[in-house]
């Protein structure tokens, strides 16, 4: 298919993290690829750049088609973009795909933006959703129970202090809704020790975990890996990024598991039938950002990249027991 006119390009407004090493690894790039994560483009940019034939962007942030107007249309046909999650990758593409990206979290783009509240670097109302639909921030801060509250700070932020923070957010929505950024950020600064030079936020942990319990993440990156694996065609490729340990546990159990290098049973149980590959490894440990990344984009320095590639096995279930998914109180 011939590349439409690009003699005009726009660059896109963030950078993507460890796209040249995804290329490399992934090389050659050619057919169809879904990008599950739109987001501002560089990375179905960068795809369609080193060949592929045609980039399928989906993302469930509606925003995204208009912040791309201004150059996805010098792609012409080859590049199409459609409003979902990832989760339902496989019902957004039209043929068996050659590769599939996805770059977990929040985007750059998304923190800058004062009224999507997901950052308490800007005071803006309290939402956290990536899509437009379904409960804000604000919903889950003023209705969850302290103890459902403590489960998400623990297991979706690592935040040794959840209990302390949930008390104190409990107590603090029974004299005035929290419905802003900065009410949150406040709330929960009050109950840690105060900022140090060079450490972050004391609110980072328990932003991060609230956004991910909003929007569901750990949910949708399984059933993303999962609907992959139904839509990718024998040697096609899954690339994932992630941001932080949670994301990286499940990403790389979910391809041991697929490669069948998941670590073996107890000897003492039932001899269980091996099940086909599914997935061959193309890196073996997560590929991180080099110095030369780090320093033009600091926020990548948490970044991890994992790739896999489809065998000609069918898909099948997947035991999400032994993935690593924290379990948390239903209110």
């Amino acid at each position: 298919m011939a590349a439409a006119d690009r003699s005009v390009p726009a660059d896109p407004p963030h950078i993507p993290v460890l796209l040249r090493p995804l290329l490399e690894v992934v090389s050659p790039v050619a057919g169809l690829w879904l990008d599950g994560t739109f987001g501002a483009g560089g990375y179905s940019r960068g795809l369609l750049e080193a060949g592929a034939d045609r980039v399928i962007g989906v993302d469930r942030d509606p925003s995204v088609a208009d912040l791309a107007a201004s150059w996805a249309g010098t792609w012409g046909d080859r590049l199409g973009l459609v409003e979902g999650v990832f989760s339902e990758l496989d019902r957004h593409a039209d043929a068996p795909l050659d590769g599939v990206v996805l770059d977990l979290g929040v985007s750059s783009m998304q923190l800058d933006q004062a009224e999507r509240g997901f950052s308490f670097a800007k005071d803006g109302p309290l939402d956290m959703r990536m899509g437009a639909e379904g409960a804000s921030a604000a919903d889950l801060v003023a209705t969850a129970s302290e103890a459902a509250l403590a489960d998400i700070l623990f297991h979706y932020g690592e935040e040794r202090a959840s209990r302390r923070i949930a008390r104190a957010i409990v107590k603090a929505r029974a004299v005035a809704p929290i419905v802003t950024t900065a009410q949150l950020a406040e709330v929960v600064a009050r109950c840690l020790p105060p900022q140090r030079p060079g450490q972050s936020h004391p609110a980072t942990r328990s932003f991060q975990a609230i956004r991910i319990a909003v929007n569901d993440e750990l949910g949708e990156l399984v059933a993303g890996l999962e609907a992959a694996e139904r839509a990718l065609k024998p040697g096609g490729k899954l690339a994932v990024v992630t941001f932080h340990s949670l994301e990286d546990r499940i990403v790389k159990r979910f391809l041991q598991l697929r490669s069948g290098q998941a670590a073996g049973g107890s000897r003492y149980a039932p001899e269980t039938i091996p099940e086909p590959a599914r997935f061959d490894l193309l890196t073996r440990r997560a590929v991180a950002p080099d110095p030369v990344e780090l320093d033009a984009n600091p926020r990548a320095r948490s970044a991890k990249l994992r790739v896999g590639v489809r065998t000609d096995a069918p898909a099948g279930p997947v035991d999400r027991g032994q993935l690593g998914l924290p379990k948390i109180m239903e209110d």
